[in-house]
């Protein structure tokens, strides 16, 4: 696929997206607030103890402030590239018994899954509010803001994103054999991982640190990259480290797809009807 095709595509969902806001315009600003409302005040939370008790967990108030806009920013892009059409919820998919809707598409399934959750107008205000925070962050912080800084920064927003996406897409494969009882699986992913990511974790034990940077890698969303960012990466460990583990993840991932895809094609998911609804 080239990559005109790809933006062709881009193009599409984006006037699909449009034409969902102008049909609506009311509902839709309601769904943005909510949402936008709802991340704040995960953060806020977090952001007072920073500022209530100095260096709280190892890191000032304006850290911890530049690693909740990071995590604004990461989940804005999130939102904006895989929110829609169960992209990142990828069990429901499976559990529903919609993979049918992928086989019959001339596209290949990473071509879908990487242009279907598209949704630049519904699905940016958390990443307009974190780059406003970022902005504002970054000017309390007296770090050199030079070009190896935006593309550093830039890599460990994707690497953010492929960490939960990955730990979502490897629970996925559950609802291959599952069906009823994962279908919701990434949802408690995505609750699990968002309750916890937006803690800074310096203060912690090094145990819950090396298991947040590995069994369950919450800490590789935002405080691993934040202190990398600002020249001192937990644990001592390497800045390539969350490219490694992200590698070995989706490498996991991958394989176990590929599996529980066997299996749906020789088993398959009796869960659909004629009308698309549940039975």
């Amino acid at each position: 696929m080239s990559i005109r095709f790809f933006l062709s595509l881009y193009a599409q969902y984006a006037r699909m997206d449009l034409v969902w806001l102008l049909r609506d315009t009311r509902y839709c600003l309601i769904v943005m607030f909510s949402d936008l409302l709802t991340s704040l005040t995960a953060i806020a939370g977090v952001f007072l103890l920073a500022v209530r008790f100095e260096n709280f967990s190892g890191m000032t108030s304006n850290e911890v402030l530049f690693m909740l806009s990071f995590l604004l920013v990461a989940n804005g892009l999130r939102e904006m590239f895989f929110m829609g059409s169960n992209v990142s919820h990828f069990s429901r998919r499976i559990g529903r018994g919609q993979l049918e809707h992928m086989f019959i598409q001339p596209l290949s399934f990473p071509s879908q899954l990487l242009t279907e959750g598209f949704l630049p107008f519904t699905g940016s205000s958390n990443l307009i509010c974190g780059i406003i925070l970022m902005r504002y962050s970054l000017s309390l912080l007296d770090i050199p803001t030079s070009t190896a800084f935006w593309l550093s920064l830039g890599i460990y927003l994707l690497l953010s994103n492929a960490t939960i996406l990955g730990v979502a897409y490897l629970f996925s494969t559950a609802a291959f054999y599952a069906p009823v009882a994962c279908e919701e699986i990434t949802s408690s992913v995505f609750d699990i991982s968002t309750s916890l990511m937006s803690f800074p974790l310096s203060g912690m034990p090094i145990v819950i640190q090396a298991s947040l940077l590995s069994i369950l890698p919450t800490g590789l969303l935002g405080w691993f990259p934040c202190l990398a960012l600002l020249g001192r990466p937990p644990l001592g460990l390497p800045g390539w480290y969350h490219l490694l583990f992200c590698a070995f993840l989706w490498l996991t991932a991958t394989s176990l797809l590929r599996k529980g895809l066997r299996h749906y094609i020789s088993i398959g998911i009796n869960r659909y009807s004629q009308l698309g609804h549940r039975s």
